[in-house]
């Protein structure tokens, strides 16, 4: 068996049935030249053995809510499912994901899923067929990380190999390396999360004192308080609805940007879903005067492992109540620049016991939902890590990979995206209920990118850049 650590036990705890906790990634494939859709998905098909029993980690299911054990029997049609689209749309197809999107996982059976969607149309006229991949595991087996380099395994990075197994019966594991089973105990993960309460009273006292100065003493700190984020219609109870949108836009366009003011390609995609979200808001009537605060997730490994949660969050204030993209830019980069000083001061077990003691009321109020419009912060922005080089299922290039979320209640939209090639491709999980009109999202963040853009094209602009 293999113990749950105490961050992989708050997403079954956090999980109820308006607030499902798994992750997704919805990956786009372009057909080989001259190959028939149905033939090939077909042959896909023929590769699956319906008793042959799944590999590490889609073998594993709950045992008592603390441990993950191996299981003996698979069904293998309660697993993977087959969808052909009738109009061939995209949209078609995002939202059958979104009903999907909605529903929890049984925890009586290992918790993934993996949806076929054929039919799709070409991206272009006259190009090749596409079908969609759409695979869910739930946030307690692994986070969006974890779950990125499990699918990357899965793919190979030549045309023409010919993948023997699906992604479930491979053995992706390398031998040797960190990325094999953790047979720690119980009480091992719970000794290196108590050994790393004593350093996070210092820097939890740190904190204290720099919230007590003001903010013009301490310019670059940002210290953001978990009482700091403000109302907005984003905090608010969500229903069991989920709307589910894409976008791609060329990585090319944000790294020519970010080096032009000095700030990291990330902080310039923050900025951009800052602009955006900013610019939904007044459409809504419903911009705060304070700041949104975004939290940032960042992995915390330190080896190549693909299972499990090690993640924390970095508060980042995203600058919205200030109408100047440049300005909102730098806020931006300051902010994540002292959660990373933060990270690099301490371990990844005391990290962790800081996030936790930080906002231990928050979680608190998650768990509870007594207070769901007081949240500690307005959204969550995630930066999934992809792969630089083509991938490719059996001759079937990958042409796309959206990232989808989770959403709490108060915590009506996610946004996360991930580099795939030359490309940042975004994917939307929002409340739309609680949010009207939220499928605007996507063109606004093109929008926000193109002011950027026309600003750092503008040679009279005579805004400050960051200091590296």
């Amino acid at each position: 068996m293999r113990a749950l650590s105490i961050v992989d036990s708050l997403f079954l705890l956090l999980e109820n049935a308006k607030q499902p906790m798994h992750v997704a990634g919805i990956c786009v494939f372009e057909l080989p030249e001259d190959q028939d859709e149905a033939s090939f998905i077909n042959e896909l098909a023929n590769r699956i053995d319906p008793d042959a029993i799944p590999n590490f980690p889609f073998n594993q299911v709950l045992y008592h809510r603390v441990a993950w054990k191996t299981i003996r029997k698979f069904h293998i049609d309660r697993h993977c499912y087959q969808h052909s689209l009738q109009t061939g749309k995209m949209s078609e197809a995002l939202a059958q994901i979104s009903r999907l999107h909605e529903r929890q996982l049984d925890r009586t059976r290992p918790l993934w899923e993996l949806h076929l969607f054929d039919n799709l149309e070409p991206e272009t006229q006259g190009g090749s067929k596409r079908f969609l991949l759409y695979l869910k595991v739930h946030h307690a087996m692994m986070d969006g990380v974890a779950a990125m380099r499990l699918f990357q395994r899965s793919l190979s990075h030549s045309p023409d190999e010919k993948l023997s197994k699906p992604i479930w019966l491979r053995d992706i594991r390398r031998k040797g390396s960190s990325f094999a089973m953790d047979k720690k105990s119980i009480l091992g993960h719970f000794k290196d999360q108590i050994l790393g309460l004593k350093p996070v009273y210092q820097e939890l006292k740190s904190d204290y004192q720099l919230s007590q100065t003001t903010s013009s003493q301490t310019p670059k700190t940002q210290f953001i308080s978990s009482l700091q984020a403000p109302a907005s219609i984003l905090n608010q109870r969500i229903g069991t609805s989920r709307h589910i949108s894409v976008m791609t836009l060329k990585k090319a366009r944000f790294v020519q940007i970010a080096k032009q003011l000095n700030v990291s390609t990330n902080d310039m995609i923050l900025a951009v879903c800052s602009s955006a979200v900013r610019a939904y808001l007044i459409s809504q009537n419903a911009l705060p005067d304070a700041p949104l605060i975004a939290f940032v997730p960042t992995s915390l490994r330190k080896n190549d492992t693909a299972i499990g949660n090690q993640i924390s969050f970095i508060p980042t204030n995203l600058g919205t109540d200030n109408p100047d993209p440049i300005m909102r830019l730098m806020v931006i980069h300051d902010s994540m620049q002292a959660g990373k000083g933060r990270i690099g001061r301490m371990t990844q077990p005391e990290f962790i016991n800081y996030t936790a003691a930080h906002y231990a009321w928050a979680g608190v109020n998650l768990a509870t939902r007594a207070l769901p419009t007081k949240q500690a912060f307005n959204l969550i922005i995630s930066n999934i890590p992809g792969d630089d080089t083509p991938l490719y299922l059996s001759g079937a290039r990958l042409t796309a990979m959206y990232p989808a979320s989770v959403l709490l209640d108060g915590q009506a939209l996610n946004i996360s995206f991930t580099n795939y090639q030359d490309c940042i491709d975004f994917g939307i999980t929002a409340c739309q209920a609680a949010l009207p009109n939220i499928q605007s999202l996507p063109s606004l963040l093109e929008k926000a990118l193109d002011e950027y853009e026309s600003l750092c094209d503008d040679k009279n602009s005579q805004h400050p850049v960051a200091e590296s």
